[in-house]
Protein backbone atom coordinates (compact mmCIF):
# COMPACT_ATOMS: atom_id res chain seq x y z
CA UNK A 1 0.00 0.00 0.00
CA UNK A 2 1.55 3.57 -1.06
CA UNK A 3 1.53 6.34 1.28
CA UNK A 4 2.94 9.68 1.02
CA UNK A 5 4.03 12.42 3.65
CA UNK A 6 4.24 15.87 2.40
CA UNK A 7 6.22 18.91 4.61
CA UNK A 8 4.98 22.15 4.49
CA UNK A 9 8.31 23.44 2.54
CA UNK A 10 7.01 21.32 -0.25
CA UNK A 11 9.00 18.31 0.30
CA UNK A 12 7.21 14.86 0.26
CA UNK A 13 8.38 11.41 0.69
CA UNK A 14 6.88 8.32 -0.67
CA UNK A 15 7.12 5.28 1.48
CA UNK A 16 5.05 2.40 2.63
CA UNK A 17 1.76 2.25 4.00
CA UNK A 18 0.18 0.20 7.02
CA UNK A 19 -3.05 0.58 9.09
CA UNK A 20 -6.18 1.72 7.46
CA UNK A 21 -6.36 3.96 3.86
CA UNK A 22 -7.31 7.74 5.23
CA UNK A 23 -4.91 11.07 6.09
CA UNK A 24 -3.99 13.27 8.65
CA UNK A 25 -2.35 16.23 9.22
CA UNK A 26 -0.66 18.13 12.16
CA UNK A 27 3.14 18.87 13.46
CA UNK A 28 5.93 16.35 12.62
CA UNK A 29 7.51 15.31 15.84
CA UNK A 30 10.37 12.90 16.26
CA UNK A 31 11.00 10.71 19.31
CA UNK A 32 14.80 8.88 20.04
CA UNK A 33 13.35 6.26 22.12
CA UNK A 34 14.51 3.01 21.28
CA UNK A 35 12.17 1.31 23.00
CA UNK A 36 8.04 1.98 24.43
CA UNK A 37 6.67 2.75 20.95
CA UNK A 38 3.43 1.71 22.13
CA UNK A 39 3.63 4.25 25.29
CA UNK A 40 4.23 7.09 23.11
CA UNK A 41 1.85 6.54 20.63
CA UNK A 42 -0.89 6.42 23.25
CA UNK A 43 0.54 9.53 25.52
CA UNK A 44 -2.09 12.28 25.29
CA UNK A 45 0.48 14.95 25.01
CA UNK A 46 0.89 13.65 21.38
CA UNK A 47 -2.39 14.64 20.08
CA UNK A 48 -2.26 16.67 17.07
CA UNK A 49 1.07 15.76 16.02
CA UNK A 50 2.53 12.84 13.47
CA UNK A 51 5.20 10.83 15.67
CA UNK A 52 8.33 9.80 13.72
CA UNK A 53 10.60 7.86 15.96
CA UNK A 54 14.20 7.82 15.48
CA UNK A 55 15.30 4.54 16.15
CA UNK A 56 15.04 2.50 12.35
CA UNK A 57 13.16 -0.70 13.38
CA UNK A 58 9.66 -0.22 15.39
CA UNK A 59 7.23 -3.55 16.46
CA UNK A 60 9.65 -5.90 17.31
CA UNK A 61 8.08 -7.05 20.73
CA UNK A 62 4.42 -6.39 19.02
CA UNK A 63 1.73 -4.56 21.16
CA UNK A 64 1.05 -4.77 25.04
CA UNK A 65 -2.05 -2.76 25.68
CA UNK A 66 -0.74 -3.28 29.32
CA UNK A 67 1.66 -0.54 28.45
CA UNK A 68 -0.55 1.90 27.35
CA UNK A 69 -0.86 5.25 28.87
CA UNK A 70 -4.24 6.25 27.89
CA UNK A 71 -7.23 3.62 26.29
CA UNK A 72 -6.46 4.96 22.44
CA UNK A 73 -3.42 5.98 20.33
CA UNK A 74 -3.38 9.57 20.21
CA UNK A 75 -0.78 10.29 17.93
CA UNK A 76 -2.56 11.50 14.31
CA UNK A 77 0.08 8.72 12.38
CA UNK A 78 3.29 6.99 12.59
CA UNK A 79 6.07 7.68 10.81
CA UNK A 80 9.45 5.01 10.80
CA UNK A 81 11.55 3.37 8.84
CA UNK A 82 11.40 0.13 9.16
CA UNK A 83 8.23 -1.48 10.98
CA UNK A 84 8.92 -5.49 11.89
CA UNK A 85 6.42 -8.02 10.53
CA UNK A 86 7.34 -11.06 12.67
CA UNK A 87 7.19 -9.37 16.38
CA UNK A 88 8.48 -11.52 19.36
CA UNK A 89 4.23 -11.53 20.31
CA UNK A 90 1.18 -10.50 18.86
CA UNK A 91 -0.41 -8.89 17.70
CA UNK A 92 2.36 -7.03 15.33
CA UNK A 93 2.09 -3.11 15.34
CA UNK A 94 0.62 -3.53 11.52
CA UNK A 95 -1.81 -5.64 12.47
CA UNK A 96 -3.14 -3.28 15.62
CA UNK A 97 -3.16 0.11 13.13
CA UNK A 98 -5.28 -2.08 10.56
CA UNK A 99 -7.64 -3.35 13.38
CA UNK A 100 -7.87 0.17 15.00
CA UNK A 101 -7.85 2.08 11.79
CA UNK A 102 -4.48 3.69 12.55
CA UNK A 103 -2.20 5.45 10.08
CA UNK A 104 1.51 4.54 9.62
CA UNK A 105 4.31 4.92 7.01
CA UNK A 106 7.53 2.81 6.72
CA UNK A 107 10.62 3.20 4.06
CA UNK A 108 11.12 6.82 5.19
CA UNK A 109 14.85 7.62 5.65
CA UNK A 110 14.10 9.07 9.01
CA UNK A 111 17.74 10.27 9.45
CA UNK A 112 17.35 12.69 7.12
CA UNK A 113 13.97 13.55 8.29
CA UNK A 114 15.11 14.32 11.79
CA UNK A 115 18.28 16.73 10.57
CA UNK A 116 16.17 18.58 8.72
CA UNK A 117 13.56 19.23 11.67
CA UNK A 118 17.02 19.87 13.61
CA UNK A 119 18.13 22.26 11.42
CA UNK A 120 15.08 23.96 10.35
CA UNK A 121 12.41 23.79 13.27
CA UNK A 122 9.56 21.28 13.56
CA UNK A 123 7.30 21.43 10.64
CA UNK A 124 3.60 20.82 9.68
CA UNK A 125 3.31 17.85 7.91
CA UNK A 126 0.63 15.17 6.04
CA UNK A 127 0.48 11.70 5.69
CA UNK A 128 -2.00 10.23 3.22
CA UNK A 129 -2.41 6.43 3.52
CA UNK A 130 -3.57 4.39 -0.10
CA UNK A 131 -2.14 7.55 -1.96
CA UNK A 132 1.26 9.00 -3.33
CA UNK A 133 0.05 12.20 -4.30
CA UNK A 134 2.76 14.33 -2.77
CA UNK A 135 1.00 17.61 -4.43
CA UNK A 136 -1.76 16.78 -2.37
CA UNK A 137 -0.06 15.88 1.15
CA UNK A 138 1.94 19.37 0.77
CA UNK A 139 -1.39 21.25 0.26
CA UNK A 140 -2.56 19.79 3.41
CA UNK A 141 0.52 20.32 5.46
CA UNK A 142 0.27 23.89 4.53
CA UNK A 143 -3.43 24.27 5.80
CA UNK A 144 -2.74 22.88 9.06
CA UNK A 145 -3.24 25.04 12.23
CA UNK A 146 -0.42 26.08 13.61
CA UNK A 147 -0.13 24.00 16.88
CA UNK A 148 -0.44 27.24 19.45
CA UNK A 149 -4.14 27.97 17.57
CA UNK A 150 -4.99 24.30 18.64
CA UNK A 151 -7.68 23.66 21.04
CA UNK A 152 -5.86 19.87 21.91
CA UNK A 153 -6.87 19.65 26.32
CA UNK A 154 -9.96 19.17 25.54
CA UNK A 155 -10.15 16.18 23.15
CA UNK A 156 -7.60 14.31 25.55
CA UNK A 157 -8.69 15.47 29.16
CA UNK A 158 -11.28 13.49 31.35
CA UNK A 159 -15.17 14.60 30.59
CA UNK A 160 -16.19 14.62 34.41
CA UNK A 161 -14.64 14.06 37.57
CA UNK A 162 -13.49 10.68 38.69
CA UNK A 163 -11.99 9.36 41.85
CA UNK A 164 -9.45 6.43 42.26
CA UNK A 165 -9.58 5.76 46.22
CA UNK A 166 -6.64 5.10 48.74
CA UNK A 167 -6.13 5.41 51.78
CA UNK A 168 -3.71 7.89 52.20
CA UNK A 169 -3.32 12.04 51.19
CA UNK A 170 -5.98 13.50 49.15
CA UNK A 171 -4.63 14.81 46.09
CA UNK A 172 -7.00 16.71 43.71
CA UNK A 173 -5.56 16.24 39.69
CA UNK A 174 -6.24 18.50 36.98
CA UNK A 175 -6.11 16.59 33.66
CA UNK A 176 -4.66 18.20 30.82
CA UNK A 177 -4.20 14.54 29.04
CA UNK A 178 -2.86 12.24 32.08
CA UNK A 179 -0.32 9.40 31.28
CA UNK A 180 -1.64 5.91 33.36
CA UNK A 181 1.85 5.97 34.92
CA UNK A 182 1.28 9.18 36.98
CA UNK A 183 -1.71 7.91 38.27
CA UNK A 184 -0.12 4.66 39.23
CA UNK A 185 3.36 6.57 41.16
CA UNK A 186 0.94 8.15 43.03
CA UNK A 187 -1.12 5.81 43.92
CA UNK A 188 2.09 3.60 44.81
CA UNK A 189 2.02 6.01 47.45
CA UNK A 190 -1.32 5.45 48.75
CA UNK A 191 -2.74 8.73 47.75
CA UNK A 192 -6.05 8.73 47.54
CA UNK A 193 -6.54 10.46 44.09
CA UNK A 194 -9.72 12.67 42.19
CA UNK A 195 -9.11 13.31 38.57
CA UNK A 196 -10.83 16.64 37.50
CA UNK A 197 -11.48 17.88 33.80
CA UNK A 198 -9.00 20.49 32.81
CA UNK A 199 -12.18 23.34 33.38
CA UNK A 200 -12.96 22.67 36.69
CA UNK A 201 -13.56 25.51 38.36
CA UNK A 202 -11.29 25.91 41.59
CA UNK A 203 -15.18 25.54 43.74
CA UNK A 204 -15.75 22.16 42.28
CA UNK A 205 -11.79 21.14 43.02
CA UNK A 206 -12.73 22.27 46.69
CA UNK A 207 -15.42 20.27 47.53
CA UNK A 208 -13.63 17.30 47.40
CA UNK A 209 -11.09 18.88 50.42
CA UNK A 210 -8.03 18.20 49.14
CA UNK A 211 -4.35 18.73 50.63
CA UNK A 212 -2.54 19.36 47.49
CA UNK A 213 -2.90 19.89 43.85
CA UNK A 214 -1.28 18.04 40.82
CA UNK A 215 -1.39 19.32 37.39
CA UNK A 216 -0.69 16.83 34.73
CA UNK A 217 1.29 16.88 31.16
CA UNK A 218 -1.30 17.71 28.32
CA UNK A 219 -0.57 18.43 24.60
CA UNK A 220 -0.30 21.86 22.41
CA UNK A 221 0.75 25.37 23.69
CA UNK A 222 0.10 25.73 27.94
CA UNK A 223 -1.13 29.13 27.41
CA UNK A 224 -4.43 28.01 25.81
CA UNK A 225 -5.13 25.99 29.23
CA UNK A 226 -6.77 28.91 30.82
CA UNK A 227 -8.78 27.71 33.06
CA UNK A 228 -6.16 24.77 34.58
CA UNK A 229 -3.72 28.44 34.89
CA UNK A 230 -6.81 30.21 36.35
CA UNK A 231 -7.24 26.94 39.08
CA UNK A 232 -3.27 26.96 39.73
CA UNK A 233 -3.52 30.63 40.40
CA UNK A 234 -6.27 30.13 43.04
CA UNK A 235 -4.41 27.42 44.99
CA UNK A 236 -0.89 28.46 45.14
CA UNK A 237 -0.04 29.55 48.73
CA UNK A 238 -3.26 27.86 49.63
CA UNK A 239 -2.09 24.04 49.11
CA UNK A 240 1.02 22.46 47.99
CA UNK A 241 1.11 22.31 44.09
CA UNK A 242 3.13 20.06 42.02
CA UNK A 243 3.14 19.55 38.13
CA UNK A 244 4.43 17.53 35.37
CA UNK A 245 5.46 18.34 31.53
CA UNK A 246 2.49 20.56 30.86
CA UNK A 247 1.87 21.10 34.46
CA UNK A 248 5.39 22.82 34.63
CA UNK A 249 4.44 25.18 32.35
CA UNK A 250 0.81 25.92 34.36
CA UNK A 251 2.40 26.91 37.58
CA UNK A 252 5.13 29.40 36.07
CA UNK A 253 2.35 31.19 33.99
CA UNK A 254 0.38 30.67 37.13
CA UNK A 255 3.34 32.71 39.08
CA UNK A 256 3.56 35.17 36.42
CA UNK A 257 6.47 33.32 34.03
CA UNK A 258 6.35 32.75 30.40
CA UNK A 259 6.82 30.07 28.16
CA UNK A 260 8.39 29.62 24.55
CA UNK A 261 7.76 27.22 21.74
CA UNK A 262 11.03 25.54 21.56
CA UNK A 263 12.99 25.14 17.96
CA UNK A 264 12.16 21.20 17.84
CA UNK A 265 11.50 19.88 21.42
CA UNK A 266 12.64 17.11 23.46
CA UNK A 267 11.07 13.91 23.23
CA UNK A 268 12.37 10.53 24.27
CA UNK A 269 14.04 8.57 26.84
CA UNK A 270 17.60 9.73 26.89
CA UNK A 271 17.53 13.40 28.10
CA UNK A 272 20.42 14.58 30.84
CA UNK A 273 19.17 16.71 33.54
CA UNK A 274 21.45 18.25 35.75
CA UNK A 275 20.12 19.13 39.72
CA UNK A 276 21.28 22.14 41.22
CA UNK A 277 23.25 19.56 43.45
CA UNK A 278 24.97 18.63 40.80
CA UNK A 279 23.73 15.12 39.90
CA UNK A 280 22.47 14.46 36.17
CA UNK A 281 19.26 12.48 35.57
CA UNK A 282 18.19 10.56 32.50
CA UNK A 283 14.83 11.14 31.96
CA UNK A 284 12.02 10.88 29.61
CA UNK A 285 10.17 13.54 28.15
CA UNK A 286 7.51 14.72 25.93
CA UNK A 287 7.08 18.18 25.51
CA UNK A 288 7.26 21.39 22.42
CA UNK A 289 7.30 24.16 25.18
CA UNK A 290 9.74 25.03 27.41
CA UNK A 291 9.60 27.77 30.96
CA UNK A 292 11.71 30.73 30.20
CA UNK A 293 13.83 30.76 33.60
CA UNK A 294 14.16 34.24 33.41
CA UNK A 295 10.30 35.14 33.97
CA UNK A 296 10.10 33.26 37.07
CA UNK A 297 9.13 35.77 40.02
CA UNK A 298 11.42 35.52 43.23
CA UNK A 299 11.27 32.80 45.07
CA UNK A 300 11.29 30.53 42.44
CA UNK A 301 14.24 28.40 41.93
CA UNK A 302 15.70 26.62 38.95
CA UNK A 303 15.82 23.09 40.08
CA UNK A 304 16.94 21.09 37.30
CA UNK A 305 18.34 22.03 33.77
CA UNK A 306 18.47 20.42 30.29
CA UNK A 307 22.23 19.38 30.27
CA UNK A 308 22.16 19.61 26.03
CA UNK A 309 20.97 22.82 25.98
CA UNK A 310 20.41 24.76 29.13
CA UNK A 311 16.75 24.70 28.85
CA UNK A 312 14.58 24.70 31.91
CA UNK A 313 13.39 21.24 33.34
CA UNK A 314 11.46 22.29 36.48
CA UNK A 315 11.39 24.44 39.63
CA UNK A 316 10.79 24.67 42.76
CA UNK A 317 9.10 27.72 45.05
CA UNK A 318 9.76 26.67 49.01
CA UNK A 319 7.76 29.63 50.57
CA UNK A 320 4.60 29.11 48.20
CA UNK A 321 5.23 24.88 47.98
CA UNK A 322 5.31 24.85 44.48
CA UNK A 323 7.33 22.17 42.98
CA UNK A 324 7.17 21.15 39.36
CA UNK A 325 9.36 19.19 36.87
CA UNK A 326 9.54 19.49 32.76
CA UNK A 327 10.68 15.54 32.37
CA UNK A 328 8.71 12.69 33.33
CA UNK A 329 9.62 10.90 36.60
CA UNK A 330 7.02 7.95 36.10
CA UNK A 331 8.59 7.38 32.81
CA UNK A 332 6.77 4.35 31.25
CA UNK A 333 8.74 3.74 29.08
CA UNK A 334 12.07 5.08 30.24
CA UNK A 335 14.58 5.61 32.89
CA UNK A 336 13.22 5.40 36.61
CA UNK A 337 15.49 7.21 37.66
CA UNK A 338 13.64 10.25 39.18
CA UNK A 339 10.48 8.07 39.88
CA UNK A 340 11.34 7.99 43.71
CA UNK A 341 13.49 11.18 43.84
CA UNK A 342 10.55 13.27 42.40
CA UNK A 343 6.88 11.92 43.54
CA UNK A 344 8.84 10.95 47.44
CA UNK A 345 9.40 14.47 47.31
CA UNK A 346 6.28 15.81 46.70
CA UNK A 347 4.60 13.59 48.76
CA UNK A 348 6.60 14.84 51.52
CA UNK A 349 5.26 18.42 51.03
CA UNK A 350 2.05 17.09 51.80
CA UNK A 351 1.35 18.67 55.22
Amino acid sequence: MKAVLGLEDGEFIVGEGFGAEGSSSGELVFSTQMTGYMEALTDPSYAGQLLMFTFPLIGNYGVDGQNFQSPTVHALGCVAREVCTTPSANPSIIDFFEKNGLLGISGVDTRKLTIKTREHGTMRAALIVGSDDGEEAVRMARAVQNISEQDLIAQVSCKESYRIPGKGKRIAVIDLGIKKNIAISLRKRGADLHIFPHNAKPSEIESYEPEAIFITNGPGDPKRATDAIAAAKHFIGKLPVFGICMGNQICALALGGETYKMKFGHRGSNQPVRHTDGQIYITTQNHGFAVDGDSLPEGCTVAYTNVNDGSVEGFCNDDLNVLCVQFHPEAHGGPHDTERHIFDEMYRRIA
